[in-house]
């Protein structure tokens, strides 16, 4: 009897179903047959039990593991919502009175800073407006307050440059410059690399990035004087290029010098800002300039290079192109004046500012994908024969 209650105890509890037959056939006695089928009732509860626990325990470690799971993602969002209301209040700080603050603004002819030069005299800034034309002097100055001064300036020229200074520092006195706004720019010719010449490339980068970088240079002291602020109006462009031409090495170069810049001023207060706006509707999205600048640089081709880019190619890039400044190109340019007048006045103004749909949900998630995906997005113009070599 001793054995066959062994013989049943090593069983598994996955086993019991078995017992029965066990019974029958390992116990011939009626009284062992009894003590038997008392056994088998005792495995048999025994396995429930168990069982019942295992189901108890893992719907415990199930539900517990889901209340953890939901309280840690609450957590997660809570936390976000509260670094994000923290950020949103710190970045409606503003500093306090701007009447006596004098802003240089260049590039105030037409465009963002001419739009710029109005904001700010209205909100009481003393500014100073470049501008490369008289022309465009005297109409500023007509819808302008007396407080607005106009400085004729040739970016691209170190004499122009160091006059301009000169009467900067006579305007500002000791008080300093609290804020330059590096504005001025041109877009150049945009079409592929090998129509072009040196010349192409030179004349963007001299009004885009040296004339900046130079007129930065001459006035940082009184900026330094007022711990003031820098703002380069850079391009969303500056982190993805789409063809040829000086334009884009030109904006690159600018986010490089202002990362640089902004790191070398913080030891001395001075808060340094980027622009990046999209496609806005100005000079540098006027696509007749485009035009008529492709179809000249098309008639000095050679013949070998028409022949590999075919003579559809200049009708189709220039249709994709209009397209394009048709759908993105927006017309409210306050869109970047706000983003100058924030860094401006904000006590903590951003590093980096993106103006337009565009730049947002377009160029710059473009720049995040693998090169392989925005080079094929991008070149979407076909070349006829590229062996007419």
């Amino acid at each position: 009897m001793r054995k066959r209650l062994q013989a049943i105890g090593s069983l598994k509890v996955t086993d019991y179903f078995s017992i029965d037959q066990l019974i029958t056939t390992t116990a011939p006695a009626e009284a062992d047959r009894r003590n038997l089928k008392s056994a088998s009732e005792i495995v048999r509860d025994e396995s429930f039990k168990v069982e019942t626990e295992w189901i108890m325990k893992s719907n415990y470690g199930s539900h517990h593991l889901l209340y953890t799971h939901s309280k840690m993602l609450t957590f997660t969002l809570g936390f976000f919502l509260i670094w994000f209301l923290c950020w949103w209040m710190r970045d409606k700080l503003k500093i306090g009175n701007v009447s006596d603050k004098y802003v240089f603004i260049t590039g105030c002819d037409t465009g963002f800073g001419n739009l710029a030069a109005k904001a700010f005299d209205v909100d009481g800034f003393r500014v100073l407006a470049g501008c490369l034309t008289e022309e465009g002097a005297q109409d500023l100055k007509k819808e302008t307050s007396s407080r607005l001064k106009t400085i004729m300036l040739d970016i691209t020229k170190s004499d122009s440059i160091e006059n301009a200074t000169d009467l900067i520092k006579v305007e500002v006195g000791n008080r300093g410059l609290w804020g330059l706004i590096n504005n001025a720019g041109i877009a150049g010719i945009f079409c592929p690399t090998d129509w072009l010449q040196i010349e192409h490339f030179r004349r963007p980068i001299e009004v885009n990035l040296l004339g900046p970088i130079e007129i930065t240079l001459k006035l940082l002291p009184l900026i330094k004087k007022a711990r003031g602020r820098i703002v380069n109006v850079s391009s969303v462009l500056g982190r993805l290029s789409l063809t040829g031409g000086g334009y884009f090495p030109s904006k690159f170069g600018m986010e490089a010098f202002n990362d640089s810049l902004r790191r070398d001023m913080k030891h001395f207060g001075i808060k340094v800002s980027c622009i990046e706006p999209g496609m806005f509707v100005t000079k540098l999205t006027d696509c007749n300039l485009q035009r008529h600048g492709k179809q000249e640089l098309w008639d000095h081709l050679s013949p070998d290079l028409k022949k590999q880019y075919g003579e559809k190619y200049l009708i189709q890039s220039d249709t994709r192109q209009e397209n394009l400044v048709k759908k993105l190109s927006s017309t409210d340019l306050s869109k970047v004046v706000w983003c100058m007048e924030h860094a401006l006045t904000a006590k903590y103004p951003r590093s980096r500012y993106s103006a337009g749909i565009d730049a947002k949900l377009l160029w710059i998630p473009m720049t995040y994908l693998p090169t392989f995906a925005s080079d094929y997005l991008l070149a979407q113009d076909i070349v006829i024969d590229s062996t007419a070599i």
